[in-house]
């Protein structure tokens, strides 16, 4: 047996209702649907009994059920340590066990099914990291490309971002910067996540305008530099679902440094966005 496209189905489970779909059939099958903004995940043996593959939590620790349950249905003949409660890595386990049992059986389970995600945003900062003594916001606007495994429905992804910061009457400064970075979804709900971001290389084209007193008359010297720095900047964001691939992103940036001094006002760089599925 094959895997096929995934198929909706009604069952119930326990006394609970739940549509489910069909990922992997085979001696074994996977069902899994989004329940409540929740992923969950299902097996159902050769005997037509459905079983909850389940991750609870116990004093702070997960007892990763679904491993000994996994292990008991197959007769421990995978190693379930590397196994996530994903649906890629549920589908690959289960398909790898399949095709050792039957040998009519053809995967078609696939690696590395990479999504974009495209997004625009806009905001205000202080920019932290630049001399700022009356600790001004300036608007500022960017958009931004997301790399991410779909298939593993991931909690990691990169970016590939591009901001400008205008320039501010008192403040006289702008920059255009590109970045590289990484983010991590420590929440990662269907309709919801939350993230902490790294811009780990950024290139700015900065312009400045800096105002020197000497003997009572000022002068004043443009600047314009391109610098290129590995910073390690961390913020945080949020992403908030509001149709099935399109999203309300928010944003505190720049919260600190670990590779750039911060020039003594705390951040106040805060976003505004939206970004969908390519």
């Amino acid at each position: 047996m094959s895997l096929t496209e995934a198929q909706e189905d009604n069952y119930m489970i326990e006394g609970e209702q739940l549509v489910l779909k069909s990922e992997v059939n085979g001696k074994l099958d996977l069902l899994w649907n989004i329940i409540d903004g929740k992923y969950r995940y299902f097996v159902r043996t050769e005997t037509n009994t459905i079983i909850e593959l389940k991750n609870t939590k116990k004093d702070g620790k997960f007892q990763q059920e679904y491993k000994s349950l996994l292990n008991e249905l197959t007769n421990a003949t995978m190693s379930t340590k590397r196994l996530n409660l994903t649906l890629f890595s549920l589908k690959e386990f289960i398909d790898s066990y399949n095709g050792t049992v039957d040998s009519s059986y053809q995967s078609t389970a696939k690696r590395n099914k990479i999504m974009f995600r495209l997004g625009v945003f806009g905001g205000l900062t202080n920019s932290p990291f630049i001399t700022n003594p009356d600790n001004l916001s300036t608007p500022y606007f960017g958009g931004e490309l997301e790399v991410l495994d779909v298939d593993q429905i991931s909690r990691h992804a990169v970016f590939l971002q591009a901001k400008h910061v205008t320039e501010h009457d008192e403040l006289q400064y702008s920059t255009t910067e590109l970045a590289l970075g990484y983010r991590f979804r420590f929440v990662n709900k269907a309709t919801f996540s939350l993230y902490g971001n790294v811009k780990f290389a950024t290139l700015n084209f900065s312009n400045a305008v800096v105002v020197t007193e000497n003997e009572g008359v000022l002068t004043s010297e443009e600047f314009n530099e391109t610098a290129f720095d590995v910073p390690f900047i961390f913020g945080v964001g949020a992403d908030i679902r509001v149709s099935q691939n399109s999203y309300i992103t928010l944003a505190y940036n720049e919260l600190f440094a670990l590779l750039l001094d911060n020039q003594g006002n705390f951040s106040t760089d805060f976003s505004i966005g939206y970004k969908f599925n390519l």
